[in-house]
């Protein structure tokens, strides 16, 4: 339990929420852009043949992807932690605590519905 009673360590902790959500973002991206250059790769080799690179790329792709939308969902369950460690002085009035949340919630869905999709798409090639 917090001892401070400053509303800055609340504020801290939204922070670190906030910078885990753009490691989350940063990862997913990241994973995309693995997989999809896996795609050009393939589309540009003079042989149409099975490509161990599409392959590889694309598990690399969506493991990214999937740690991304993973990161997400760890970084809410601490702010959640660090939440109930904190007195309601250490909380602004009014303030809306789970804004962060829902962000990070999008953005793990989002991940989630990404790797599906593209998941679903690789099965159809």
């Amino acid at each position: 339990m917090s001892e401070l009673n400053d509303p800055r360590v609340f504020f801290a902790a939204e922070r670190t929420l906030l910078a885990w959500n753009r490691t989350s973002i940063s990862l997913m991206a990241f994973g995309f852009v693995i997989e999809r250059f896996g795609l050009f790769i393939h589309m540009l080799s003079p042989q149409k043949a099975e490509s161990l690179q599409r392959g590889f790329s694309f598990w690399i792709g969506l493991f990214c992807i999937l740690v991304g939308a993973l990161t997400s969902v760890a970084a809410i369950t601490q702010y959640r932690h660090v939440l109930r460690t904190l007195k309601p002085i250490e909380i602004p009035e009014g303030y809306q605590v789970n804004l962060g949340v829902f962000a990070n919630t999008a953005v793990a869905a989002l991940g989630v519905f990404l790797a599906v999709y593209l998941f679903a798409h690789w099965a159809n090639l």
